[in-house]
């Protein structure tokens, strides 16, 4: 493409409104015209494309998945994301309550890009769980993403501070595109997509109120460099992670 990405990601719901109507209105198999557009524009500009999510309508079930897809450069699907972790909150006085009309994806999904580099897929919310992408890291990935659609408020408190704490645990490149302005009535989502490595320096950043494309070139040897010199990741102990001990013995 004219920027000379080899490697895009879409917001969360990115073809959808933000309520659950629209969601719903909106909701398409994964043969949908959403998806089958980002296979032929992943095609057409030969890139990888991890689009965001979209709202997944399965027969049978009566609510909906929120699903990130990642598309090679070819077109074809490489791998399908289920959003794990369901948005129950009360923020601001308004509830949101995800599990109403979205049913949980129960797998951590890592893919390839085609030159061979492990991605961690996930979606928003995701991002509070540090074991999923412990994971990821665990399995290769070099990549983690986040698509999102956090709200104004959280974005300004905890967005960037999430954010820096997945890139640098995990040694990993962080690319986190997220929703801005108002994607429900009421409902201001707060932009500031970043790219950061995985010294936890950002390498692009958005602003908090335009729609705007960001990127970056990613330098892995910077990135084993740092996985060599500080070595978090092969000094872990799972073998005692496996259950917490109170007192003495």
């Amino acid at each position: 493409m004219a920027g000379g990405a080899a490697l895009v990601l879409l917001p969360e719901w990115w073809a959808s409104g933000g309520t659950a109507a629209q969601k719903r209105a909106s909701a398409q198999s994964l043969d949908g015209d959403a998806l089958s557009w980002a296979a032929v524009t992943a095609a057409e500009l030969k890139i990888d494309l991890v689009a965001g999510s979209v709202t997944e309508l399965i027969d049978g079930e009566e609510k909906l998945h929120n699903t990130c897809v990642h598309l090679g450069p070819d077109g074809v699907r490489k791998a399908i994301y289920r959003k794990i972790h369901l948005f129950d909150n009360e923020l601001e006085g308004a509830s949101f309550r995800e599990s109403d009309h979205q049913l949980p994806g129960d797998r951590i999904v890592s893919s390839e890009a085609a030159d061979g580099t492990i991605l961690g897929l996930s979606i928003c919310y995701d991002l509070r769980f540090p074991e999923l992408y412990r994971l990821q890291a665990v399995d290769g990935a070099k990549i983690l993403l986040v698509p999102a659609c956090f709200t104004r408020k959280t974005t300004e408190a905890h967005w960037q501070n999430l954010l820096l704490a997945r890139a640098i645990e995990n040694q990993g490149f962080v690319i986190a595109a997220n929703q801005v302005g108002e994607i429900a009535p009421g409902m201001q989502a707060g932009g500031q997509s970043m790219i950061l490595d995985p010294w936890g320096t950002a390498l692009a950043q958005a602003d908090t109120t335009s729609e705007v494309v960001i990127g970056a070139e990613l330098d892995f040897s910077g990135l084993e460099r740092i996985r060599s010199e500080l070595p978090s990741l092969a000094s872990r102990q799972p073998h005692i992670y496996g259950s917490v001990q109170r007192g003495l013995l």
